[in-house]
């Protein structure tokens, strides 16, 4: 993504990996005097990195999955002029493929095309349309119909603008939520099988597909979108341009610019005008508030049921000064209630929770009944029927906490102080004994599912506590335990995870170990700087360690004389790697991590890592193994044993 991490391992493994699901195709015959329907004059003057199938392509992994991207964006380019996602029919396909290989074969590129084209894409079906690829979809306005407007406008928000690497996440969340609709309309569960594990992938083509077609407003030919959406690797941008520019850099600013004014006018008088709309609506229901509606206690819970008016009351009716996040699960304001108590209160995304009404205050008073000293407290919750304008409404309410959230002390702007290693240690040893207390201290267990520094709270004392394990949430799946988020953050995901939907206890483990590495190093999960391409920490805390050089992983701040000089610092470096090794079996439990991080247990031989799964997803097929890697190679391992 530009920081496109695992957009760009993800997208790009699920692009690779679309060829072997597909199943049913519709169409038959080879090419004849088909044509292919793709406008591929791109290729040849695209900015992607040709070098990877150059030279007698040592390392065809490379090459292919390279090969598979540049032919995305001509696919991308179809759902935008078109709205229909694949290739009409076999013969197309086929004059596609032969199309390619000429492009491929002719300057500047001066590639073997042909024999390029035939050995990473043997078979023209797999890019054929098909009903079902993914839920019966197999155009932009099926897509549409199937996901849903809002999941659709969230993603189009998202991915409008790719030009950085918080947009490019953000892009992932939104493909991620829209993408979990998919999966619903086509009945997959978390649990499924090969095959549904196959229509995941087609489903996650679908979005991204839509993504770098429609969503973005520069669409796939902008290498941004490119390397963001399709996991593409770039080749040196392109010069500035020169000064003789000017004039028409200016001709076309000048009126985008005024344009923008005239919009931000009109959005400024309707935002007066909805603010006011909105006080006169919170003044009525304050003033018809009754006894039934008031903030009570639910007789036999530990939980709140609040009023509608005093959450408005408390927060300002929801003013925008007082929003203090935003994420996947909903945005977050600080509020006063009645008796001075500072809360943060959660407008939840998606409030038609499986289950109704019942089953959400029911699991709202599992979780306000979970008390330990780093987790952030759960008050209660409100519902709303009757918004007028919203229609159903649903709000959890949190205690407040005030030094917000752990990712603004690690990755400091300079207005905060680097923490110390004392500090660092308290705050990974607390998030691990909250993650024990989730695990094995309640029943059923919960399991988190997104644990990152965002989800990290700090109270007053700057002691660490566990956010967002939200609602605690029967799995759909019929599993016994307790889970809390449908999907994660990429990056933080196990891969065992990310690709198949096994959820278990070491999940968890996975995360809490890239979060340990990035509390020591100061260093964001994904770094887009490397010359190589994306580098997932993991794999860069990894190449230290093995080269007998654990410190080079902690921050320079922690070369002070307030931090040890003995093992204790690097010990909790190769905890980190070992939480998050890719093979399950491999990792701790939680349990295991706290007493290794307290020196309590000897931390094993660390086992070497495969491969640098950053960068990576795999599969086998016909016997061999592929490894979808634009930047890497390595060893590989089979995707069974992934998840022992």
């Amino acid at each position: 993504m530009p920081s496109l991490a695992l957009l760009r391992a993800v997208a790009m493994a699920l692009l690779l990996l679309l060829a072997r699901s597909m199943e049913g195709v519709d169409g038959a015959g080879g090419g004849g005097n088909a044509t292919c329907p793709l406008d591929l004059s791109y290729v040849t003057t695209f900015p992607w990195d040709a070098d990877l199938c150059a030279g007698g392509a040592g390392n065809m992994t490379r090459c292919c999955n390279t090969l598979l991207s540049v032919l995305a964006i001509g696919l991308a380019e179809q759902v935008r002029a078109t709205g229909h996602f694949r290739i009409p029919s076999v013969g197309e396909s086929a004059a596609c493929l032969k199309d390619y290989g000429a492009k491929l074969s002719a300057a500047p590129l001066s590639l073997p095309g042909a024999s390029l084209v035939q050995t990473c894409f043997p078979s023209p079906e797999q890019f054929v349309s098909s009903p079902s690829f993914c839920a019966g979809v197999t155009t932009a306005a099926e897509y549409r119909a199937v996901v849903g407007n809002d999941s659709v406008a969230a993603l189009d928000s998202a991915c409008g603008d790719l030009s950085s690497t918080p947009h490019c996440l953000r892009c992932l969340d939104a493909g991620i939520a829209a993408t979990s609709r998919l999966k619903a309309a086509a009945n997959i569960s978390a649990n499924a099988t090969t095959d549904g594990a196959a229509t995941t992938r087609n489903c996650f083509y679908l979005t991204v597909t839509y993504a770098a077609g429609i969503s973005n407003v520069a669409g796939p030919t902008n290498p941004p979108t490119a390397a963001c959406t399709l996991g593409l690797a770039l080749s040196n941008p392109p010069a500035a341009p020169p000064k003789s520019h000017d004039t028409v850099i200016y001709a076309t600013a000048i009126p985008v610019a005024f344009l923008l004014l005239a919009s931000l006018l009109a959005f400024l008088v309707w935002r007066r005008h909805d603010k006011k709309k909105k006080k006169k609506k919170i003044h009525e229901i304050s003033k018809e508030g009754s006894a039934k509606r008031r903030s009570h206690p639910r007789p036999n819970t530990g939980s709140i049921l609040y009023d509608i008016a005093e959450l408005s009351k408390a927060t300002d009716a929801f003013a925008d000064r007082n929003l203090v996040g935003r994420g996947g699960f909903g945005a977050v304001y600080c509020g006063v209630l009645a008796d001075g108590s500072v809360v943060a209160v959660k407008k939840m995304l998606d409030p038609d929770v499986e289950g109704g009404d019942e089953e959400f205050t029911n699991e709202v008073e599992i979780i306000s009944h979970l008390r330990h000293r780093n987790l952030v407290p759960l008050r209660g919750c409100c519902i709303v029927d009757d918004d007028a304008e919203e229609g159903k409404q649903k709000f959890l309410v949190y205690d407040f906490m005030p030094n917000g959230a752990l990712e603004d002390f690690i990755f400091r702007d300079g207005k905060r102080p680097a923490l110390t290693w004392a500090q660092r240690r308290s705050i990974i040893m607390d998030v691990a004994k909250g993650l024990e207390y989730l695990h094995y201290g309640v029943k059923p267990a919960i399991y988190h599912r997104d644990i990152k520094a965002t989800n990290i709270l700090l109270d007053g004392d700057m002691r660490a506590r566990v956010a967002d394990f939200g609602l605690a949430r029967r799995s759909r799946e019929g599993q016994s335990h307790l889970t809390t988020r449908v999907a994660g953050t990429h990056g933080y995901l196990a891969p065992e995870y990310a690709l198949y939907g096994q959820l278990t206890e070491k999940s968890d483990v996975y995360s809490f170990g890239v979060l340990v590495l990035e509390v020591l190093s100061a260093r964001r999960v994904l770094d887009m700087s490397a010359p190589s391409g994306p580098v997932l920490i993991t794999d860069w805390a990894w190449a230290h360690v093995k080269a007998g050089q654990a410190r080079e992983v902690l921050d320079g701040a922690l070369s002070t004389a307030d931090s040890p000089r003995g093992g204790a610092m690097e010990r909790f470096v190769l905890v980190g790697i070992l939480c998050a090794h890719v093979m399950v079996a491999l990792r701790p439990t939680i349990t295991e991590a706290v007493k290794m991080l307290e020196g309590d247990m000897d931390i094993p031989e660390l086992p070497d890592r495969p491969l640098p799964y950053g960068h990576s997803a795999m599969f086998s097929e016909a016997g061999s193994n592929f490894s979808a890697s634009p930047a890497f190679s390595g060893p590989f391992i089979d995707n069974g044993d992934m998840l022992r």
